[in-house]
C-alpha cells in the first residue's frame, strides 16, 4: 500500500488549496477570536479579578466592533475561497504520513536496532492522550486557551519525557519489596534478557532526567559500556543505563545517604536551556516556583525529573555500589516515601506516573483539530518519532453523509516505519459531532525481522467515539463498525499464509477516547459489547466494574489551574489519593448525582469516569509467541494543558527461546 505523503495527488490541487484556505483564513481567524473573547477561562477570570480598573471589559468594547468589521469585510473573499475548497475536498487523501528525512533532528532519541527476535522477548511501549487542540475559541468551552502555544509545549512535554534515558536499579535482597519512584518505569520488572544474569530479589527500574536533546546520541558509548559491565541488556533497549544494588537482608539507605546523593547528582552539569524560540505558557496565579517543581507550564524542564529513593530492608547500601553514569544523567533527585504495591495479586505493574515512558515506541492522539496546532506538535514529535501521521479525516461531503468542517483529530506517532495505513470515518455522528470526521485510523508497522527474514509486524489502532453522554446506541453502533473494520484491515494487509507465513504479528492494540466508562449506570450496553471479548482491557475487571487501582480520565474542567493540580508533580500527588480524585476528576454519573463532584466527600462508585482505553489481544498473534502486559501508567505530565489523562501501556512479547 501506498502511504500518502501530501494531501493532493499533484502539486496544481495543492496550490489551489492553499489559495483557497488563505482567502477563507482571514475570516475564520477573526470569528475565532471574537467568539474566544467572550469565553473567558478560569485563569483569566482569576487573573480579571485583581483588575479593579476592569482593563478587559474595556478592552472588549474596544475591539468588539473592529473585529465585527473586518470580519463583514472579510466575508465576500471567504465565500469565493469557500467555493473553491469544498469541490478539491473530493480529491483529498484521507491522511498525511511524514518522515524525518533529516535524522539529526531527531536529537532526543537514540536509533532503534532492529528486533530479529533471536533473545527471550521484547517489550514495545503504547501511549495515548486526548490533547483538546480545538480551535482556541471552542476549546476555551472545556476551559483551556491558546491553543497554538499548548501544541507546542505539548510535544515538547512529551518528547523529553520519552527521550529520557532508562536508569535501571536492580535491587537484589530477599525481604525489600518495593522502590519508590515518581516516573514511568519505577515499578516495572526488568526485560527478560536481563534475568539470566540478575536471577534473585526484587527487580525494579526507575528513568533519571534526561539531561538535554543531544544526550541520546553521546551517551551512546558509556551506555554499550554500562552493558558490557553489568550483562547484556534485553534485545533492542535502546538508551539504557543499569545500575545494580546489592543488599543485603535487613538493610536500606539512609535519608542523610540519600541527601548525599541528592547533592552529587545536582553539581553532575548545567540544567537544559530552553528551546529557542518556544512559546510561554502562563503560570496558574498564585504558583510559585518551589525547589524541583518540574511542572510549571513555562519551565524549560517541565515534568521531566525523577524522584527516587531506595530502600532496602534496614541497613545500609554502600553508595560506592551506585553508578557514577546515573549521577551523570540526573540532575535532580527528590526525596519520597516508599510506596508498597498495594495489588500483589495484579500481574502487571501500575502507577499514576508525572512522566510519559521513557523509551514510548508509539503514541496515538486525539482531538488534533486544528492544522496550524498540528504542524506545531508534528515539529516537536519528529524530535524523537521518525514517522508521523497526522492530518487525518475527510472535509466537505466527501466521503460520509453530513458537511464535516473539520478533520477526525487523530494523529499517530512511531519509532517504527508504518508499512500501511487506512482510515474510516463514523456516518452515525449527531450534533456537534457529526460536523467533525471521526473516525478510526488502522496502522501496520514493522518491528523487526526474523533470521529467516520473516517480517515481524504490529496492528495499532486508533478512534474517537460519539461524545454525547445520551447516545449510547451510536457509541454502539461506532464499536460495530470499528470491529468490522479492524477485521477488514487485517486482511487486506495480511501477506501470510498459515502454512508459509511471510510475516508474524507480535500485537495488535486498540487505544483512543471511547466517550464512555465502565462504571456509569447509562453505559451498561458500550460495558458490555463484544469488542471486550475480543480485545482486553487491563484496568477492567469486568463489565460495570475496574480494577482497585484504575483511576479516571477525564478531568473537572473548572480545577485545571488550581495550584494543587497545575503541574505534573501536584497532580500526580492529588490523584494518588481518595480525597483528591474525588476533587479533581469526573465521577461515573447514575441517577442519584451529577457527573461533576468537586468538592463532594460522599462516597463515589469508582475512582472517576475512565473513558481513554488501551486494549490488546492475543487473537491472530503468531501462535508460539505470547504477549503480556508488563506495565501500565495514567500519567500527569501534561497537566495544565489538556482536561484528559493520558494512559500508557508496555507489552512484552516473549519468544520463548533462549539468549544465544
Amino acid at each position: 500500500m501506498v502511504l500518502y505523503t501530501s494531501p493532493f495527488p499533484n502539486s496544481f490541487l495543492s496550490v489551489l488549496h492553499s489559495f483557497s484556505w488563505g482567502l477563507i483564513f482571514p475570516c475564520y481567524w477573526l470569528a475565532d477570536r471574537l467568539v474566544g473573547s467572550f469565553v473567558p477561562t478560569t485563569y483569566e477570570k482569576r487573573q480579571r479579578a485583581d483588575d479593579p480598573c476592569y482593563f478587559h471589559a474595556l478592552c472588549i468594547i474596544i475591539t468588539t466592533p473592529i473585529y465585527l468589521a473586518l470580519l463583514v469585510a472579510s466575508l465576500p473573499f471567504a465565500l469565493i475561497g469557500f467555493l473553491l475548497w469544498s469541490p478539491l475536498q473530493s480529491a483529498r487523501r484521507p491522511y498525511i504520513y511524514s518522515r524525518l528525512k533529516d535524522k539529526n533532528h531527531a536529537n532526543g532519541a537514540t536509533l532503534l536496532t532492529e528486533w530479529k527476535a533471536a533473545g527471550s522477548g521484547k517489550s514495545f511501549c503504547f501511549g495515548s492522550a486526548n490533547v483538546c487542540l480545538l480551535p482556541d475559541s471552542l476549546a476555551r468551552f472545556n476551559n483551556v486557551f491558546n491553543t497554538q502555544a499548548r501544541a507546542k509545549e505539548i510535544g515538547r512535554r512529551i518528547r523529553n519525557g520519552a527521550s529520557r534515558p532508562q536508569i535501571k536499579i536492580y535491587i537484589d535482597s530477599p525481604t525489600n519489596t518495593s522502590i519508590s519512584a515518581a516516573s514511568f518505569s519505577s515499578l516495572v520488572s526488568p526485560q527478560a534478557g536481563d534475568n539470566r544474569t540478575v536471577n534473585a530479589g526484587i527487580k525494579r527500574t526507575t528513568s533519571m532526567e534526561y539531561k538535554g536533546d543531544n544526550c541520546g546520541s553521546n551517551n551512546g558509548e558509556e551506555n554499550r559500556e554500562d552493558k558490557g559491565g553489568s550483562g547484556e541488556p534485553h534485545e533492542g533497549e535502546e538508551n539504557t543505563c543499569i545500575v545494580r544494588i546489592n543488599g543485603e537482608e535487613n538493610s536500606h539507605m539512609s535519608d542523610t545517604e540519600t541527601d548525599t546523593i541528592n547533592g552529587q547528582a545536582r553539581a553532575s552539569g548545567p540544567a537544559e536551556p530552553p528551546l529557542e524560540g518556544d512559546a510561554e505558557v502562563s503560570k496558574p496565579p498564585n504558583h510559585k516556583q518551589k525547589e524541583g517543581d518540574s511542572g510549571s507550564l513555562d519551565s524549560c524542564s517541565a515534568s521531566r525529573e525523577s524522584l527516587v529513593k531506595v530502600r532496602v530492608g534496614d541497613g545500609t547500601v554502600d553508595q560506592s555500589t551506585v553508578n557514577n553514569k546515573l549521577l551523570y544523567k540526573a540532575s535532580i533527585m527528590k526525596k519520597t516515601s516508599v510506596r508498597k504495591k498495594k495489588h500483589t495479586d495484579e500481574t502487571f505493574d501500575h502507577e499514576i506516573s508525572a512522566f510519559f515512558p521513557a523509551n514510548l515506541d508509539f503514541l496515538c492522539l486525539q482531538e488534533v483539530f486544528d492544522k496550524r496546532a498540528a504542524e506545531k506538535l508534528k515539529e516537536q514529535l519528529h524530535h524523537y518519532f521518525e514517522y508521523i501521521v497526522y492530518d487525518v479525516g475527510v472535509y466537505s461531503c466527501h466521503g460520509c453523509c453530513s458537511f464535516k468542517f473539520v478533520n477526525s483529530g487523530l494523529l499517530f506517532a512511531s519509532r517504527y516505519p508504518v508499512m500501511d495505513a487506512a482510515y474510516h470515518c463514523y456516518p452515525n455522528g449527531r450534533g456537534m459531532d457529526s460536523l467533525a470526521s471521526k473516525g478510526a485510523l488502522f496502522l501496520k508497522v514493522q518491528v523487526g525481522s526474523t533470521p529467516q527474514d520473516q517480517r515481524i509486524v504490529g496492528y495499532i489502532s486508533c478512534t474517537h467515539l460519539q461524545a454525547i453522554a445520551g447516545d449510547t446506541t451510536v457509541r454502539c453502533e461506532q464499536l460495530d463498525m470499528l470491529q468490522d473494520w479492524l477485521s477488514e484491515f487485517r486482511k487486506s494487509t495480511s501477506s501470510s499464509s498459515t502454512a508459509n507465513p511471510e510475516e508474524l504479528v507480535a500485537f495488535d492494540v486498540l487505544c483512543g477516547d471511547l466517550n464512555f466508562d465502565n462504571c456509569s449506570s447509562e453505559d451498561k450496553l458500550e460495558q458490555q459489547h463484544s469488542l471486550f471479548t475480543h480485545y482486553k482491557d487491563p484496568c477492567r475487571a469486568g463489565p460495570g466494574e475496574d480494577k482497585p487501582w484504575a483511576i479516571g480520565t477525564l478531568l473537572d474542567p473548572e480545577g485545571l489551574y488550581d495550584e494543587e493540580v497545575c503541574t505534573p508533580d501536584n497532580l500526580q500527588k492529588v490523584l494518588e489519593s481518595e480525597e483528591g480524585r474525588k476533587g479533581y476528576l469526573v465521577y461515573p454519573t447514575s441517577k442519584n448525582h451529577s457527573s461533576s463532584q468537586k468538592g463532594r466527600k460522599a462516597s463515589l462508585k469508582g475512582n472517576g469516569r475512565r473513558i481513554d482505553y488501551m486494549l490488546y489481544t492475543e487473537e491472530g498473534l503468531y501462535l508460539e509467541w505470547k504477549v503480556e502486559v508488563e506495565e501500565f501508567s495514567f500519567i500527569t505530565q501534561l497537566a495544565g494543558l489538556t482536561d484528559h489523562l493520558p494512559v500508557a501501556m508496555r507489552l512484552m512479547v516473549s519468544t520463548g527461546e533462549d539468549d544465544p
